[in-house]
């Protein structure tokens, strides 16, 4: 038998139309009841702030859609967090442009949010620090001051008085933003150092494995996650990971994490306090591991030499432990299976030639020219300008060394340059274009260095290399308007004129290579297409 609230049963009451309107009464009573315990800030934020006149940007308001799951505060901080450092900026923007009744009702609901981060962060946290909490009503202060004075602003119709109000508007916003951003430090540090005590307690390979995805996944939120990583002991708990060969299968994940924590100052710091790179060098140099295992090793290895980056240079502890780092990676490149790892390789190899000089002379004696040159007939390990800018790229910081030369001749690397000359995007998307561009641009470079030797610049004219020089230097087109390419050519052209001047034409020798290389420089750069 169905009951139904209130104890009554379907067979007790006799006919249908009365059937009907008792239980539709019986769920609304209990609907209405329920309502009092289910009001949530998200309806608030819409009921309060949703504006009824139809501006052109009326659909972009910011409603946390889906929300994250129970339990997850991290998930719940970043989503929060994204919302809030949205509604921020955009407040911004509507101040600046005077369009208060905008600025009040984000404000609102900028309230909305914030309150539903610290009461959602809260029911899911662990017990609140005592500053925590004092900075959560520091922010919950100034939304409700925010609130306020937007909406006297809207009364207002002096413009000397708004004026000033704008300003006090803007004061009291930058006031909450930095609020704001102590708060979610805070908060997403606990949770980080609750991660990284899980991964050090744990003897589970499971429960490593679902930390340490965790902790990668916070390291693509931006730098200011890896520092807090960075800073909580992340480094040192990973590397930990990586010396226990019972997790031997977690090692990909975790090197793919730290490389992405070593973008920052305080990952490469802790990195070096924790001997991470005789850890890479232990990893690179044992055949017993897996290829994705040392691919990863050497992603670690690139972000830590990276010359993009300053403080890498000072990674004394590298040096000790080059040698062993360099063979292994040249090994990799010539035995890797695919792309993706001969470019982690290659990556690598070309940072520490920039990190340290000896690096080109242990390529050398490694043969790592015949290697690199091999490979690049290989379309499955080479088969893109990002793997080709690296190639390029440590030929050109090779070619500083006299040997090089006589190597790359005896390898046919001439040819291989004159076909990076050529380097053209396929799908034409801004970071292919711009790969392309630094192909074409080391390219010249190499051969620039490279023919000083004689034989070197004979090869290269033999090869119409002069001819291509030229069509970079004067058809835009040719070279993506890039003046990096441009000045890296006419440097080249001259360097084969000297040892070759009767590949040039008149016209090309007084334009391109007789002038001051600023002039020849300007003459090319402001060149127009000709298209008849």
């Amino acid at each position: 038998m169905m009951a139904l609230p209130g104890g009554r049963h379907l067979d007790s009451i006799p006919l249908p139309g009365q059937r009907l309107h008792l239980m539709q009464v019986d769920s609304v009573q209990r609907w209405m009841e329920d309502l009092k315990l289910m009001t949530e800030c998200e309806c608030m934020c819409v009921l309060q702030a949703k504006p009824i006149s139809l501006e052109e940007d009326a659909q972009s308001d910011l409603i946390l859609a889906g929300g994250p799951g129970p339990g997850d505060p991290l998930q719940l901080l970043l989503k929060r967090g994204w919302v809030i450092s949205t509604e921020l900026r955009r407040i911004g923007q509507k101040l600046a442009q005077d369009r208060w009744a905008r600025v009040h009702s984000m404000s609102v609901r900028l309230t909305c949010h914030a309150r539903s981060m610290v009461s959602e962060y809260s029911a899911v946290s662990r017990s609140s620090s005592q500053e925590m909490g004092q900075i959560e009503k520091l922010l919950m202060e100034k939304c409700s001051e925010l609130s306020v004075v937007t909406e006297r602003c809207l009364q207002v119709e002096n413009e000397h008085v708004l004026k000033s109000m704008k300003a006090c508007v803007s004061e009291t916003l930058s006031t909450l933003g930095q609020h704001f951003g102590q708060l979610l430090e805070l908060a997403l540090t606990r949770e980080v150092q609750a991660l990284v005590r899980k991964i050090n307690a744990s003897d589970n390979i499971y429960t490593t494995e679902s930390t340490t995805g965790n902790l990668f996944s916070l390291t693509q939120e931006g730098a200011p996650l890896c520092r807090i990583i960075a800073k909580e002991g992340g480094v040192v708990a990973l590397f930990k990971v990586c010396r226990q060969d019972s997790f031997r299968c977690l090692y990909p994940q975790a090197l793919r994490t730290l490389a992405s924590i070593c973008c920052v100052e305080e990952g490469v710091h802790q990195l070096e306090k924790v001997d991470g790179v005789l850890c890479l060098a232990d990893i690179l140099t044992d055949d017993s591991h897996s290829e994705a295992t040392r691919a990863e090793a050497a992603a670690v290895v690139a972000q830590v030499t990276s010359p993009h980056l300053p403080f890498t240079q000072h990674l004394g502890s590298f040096l000790e432990s080059m040698e062993e780092i360099v063979t292994a990676l040249v090994k990799l490149c010539q035995e890797a299976s695919s792309g993706e790892v001969f470019l982690l390789a290659s990556a690598a190899l070309a940072n520490i030639t920039f990190f340290d000089t000896m690096a080109c002379e242990m390529l050398l004696q490694l043969n790592a020219i015949r290697v690199l040159l091999e490979a690049c007939s290989d379309k499955q390990r080479v088969d893109t300008p990002y793997t080709r800018d690296q190639i390029v790229t440590i030929l050109a910081n090779m070619s500083v060394l006299e040997q090089c030369a006589s190597d790359i001749i005896q390898e046919n690397g001439v040819q291989l340059i004159m076909d990076m000359l050529s380097e053209k995007p396929r799908s034409g998307t801004p970071a292919e274009v711009a790969a392309c561009e630094r192909v074409q641009q080391k390219a010249a470079v190499t051969l620039a260095r490279l023919s000083r030797d004689p034989a070197v610049a004979r090869e290269a004219v033999r090869l119409s290399c002069m001819s291509r020089l030229i069509e970079l230097c004067r058809s835009p087109s040719e070279r993506n308007s890039s003046d990096a390419v441009l000045v890296a050519c006419l440097a080249a052209l001259r360097r084969l004129a000297g040892v070759c001047p009767e590949g040039l034409q008149d016209s090309d020798f007084q334009q391109l290579v007789q002038p001051r290389l600023v002039d020849s420089f300007l003459l090319c750069s402001n060149m127009e297409e000709s298209f008849v």
